[in-house]
């Protein structure tokens, strides 16, 4: 009897060892960029230094994809960073359930779900990184707004992301057109897609472009173009003078996670103002109250309240007319 109760015993330590590991390691799936996520991970394991965080960086779109395959049974804790017109895809936010904390409930509504499914730190704009010496040897005219890139003159020198695969490029297509419900809007688009160049897979791309020359113009997004100019390429940023188009990062803790106290924890310093501190770097709307961008941001062109001049938007009906939207715009640009 001696030697079954002692491997029994055996077996409990074992069991409880498990148990602790399991308590104190996280799963994380995120959209936000690969050093975005190593510098915010180091300020977080400085605050939950008893959490293992593992993160599985993914795009929006694959991340979506990956969490709609494994909705059976997912494997994840949290979603973090992930942009809301993927996130609030009904069959996704099923997947979550509410969390609240002193920091989250702090941020301003509009970057939180009315069900407290959601909640969003971090978001992006859109932005025109125009190249002045390729405008100029050109010979065209700085524009300013949405509806100058749908001047015939514009025809061949833009680059923009494509929306199927970027979630940049959605943000402008369904930022544009309402989700597909303004038709000026849409003709916009229409107009705008006919003076395309070239139709990149990722968001930054034609920001990338547009800084070597290849096209005067790339639609992209605010981050991307103040890099380019911190870096001293000939860019200027645009914000285009007739919308800001603009996506919310969302995050959120999922039904049934395996160590959902400490993925709670782990949510709350992600809206935490330490937290804010380090998106400073990377991103140009940032929600926690007080925040403001750098003066190099400033001098950039980024205003010093962000927030206040981001316009309403309808991220539900942008995540429901996702698909429909994406094959119109791909009829256009045929």
């Amino acid at each position: 009897m001696r030697p079954s109760r002692h491997i029994a015993s055996i077996a409990a330590l074992l069991a409880l060892g498990v148990t602790a590991a399991r308590a104190g390691s996280l799963t994380v799936y995120s959209a936000l960029e690969s050093d975005e996520i190593a510098t915010y991970l180091a300020g977080a394991k400085q605050a939950l230094p008893d959490v293992d965080i593992h993160v599985l960086r993914l795009s929006s779109g694959d991340l979506a994809a990956r969490l709609l395959a494994e909705s059976a049974e997912p494997r994840n804790d949290v979603v973090w960073g992930m942009a809301a017109t993927d996130l609030l895809d009904p069959r996704i936010a099923a997947l979550l359930q509410p969390v609240h904390s002193g920091t989250i409930d702090a941020l301003p509504a509009r970057f939180r779900g009315k069900d407290g499914r959601w909640f969003a730190p971090t978001g992006y704009m859109a932005a025109l990184c125009v190249n002045r010496e390729a405008l100029a040897e050109h010979g065209l005219p700085m524009p300013r707004s949405w509806h100058d890139l749908a001047s015939p003159k514009y025809k061949g020198q833009i680059a923009m992301p494509d929306p199927a695969s970027s979630g940049t490029g959605y943000m402008v297509l369904s930022s544009l057109s309402d989700a597909g419900r303004d038709a000026k809007g849409m003709q916009l688009v229409s107009d705008i897609a006919a003076n395309l160049g070239q139709v990149t897979l990722s968001g930054s791309a034609p920001c990338k472009l547009a800084r070597i020359g290849e096209f005067p113009i790339g639609v992209s997004f605010a981050f991307s173009a103040m890099q380019s100019i911190h870096q001293g390429y000939p860019v200027t940023m645009v914000l285009p003078s007739d919308g800001t188009g603009y996506e919310l990062e969302g995050s959120g803790l999922m039904k049934g996670a395996t160590n959902a106290e400490d993925a709670k924890r782990f949510l709350d310093w992600t809206a935490s103002p330490p937290a804010a501190a380090l998106y400073r770097g990377y991103k140009e709307i940032v929600a926690a109250p007080g925040s403001t961008p750098t003066q190099e941001q400033q001098r950039a062109g980024l205003p010093a309240n962000v927030v206040a001049t981001l316009p309403a938007r309808d991220f539900d009906a942008a995540a429901r007319e996702r698909a429909a939207l994406i094959a119109r715009f791909k009829r256009l640009t045929r």
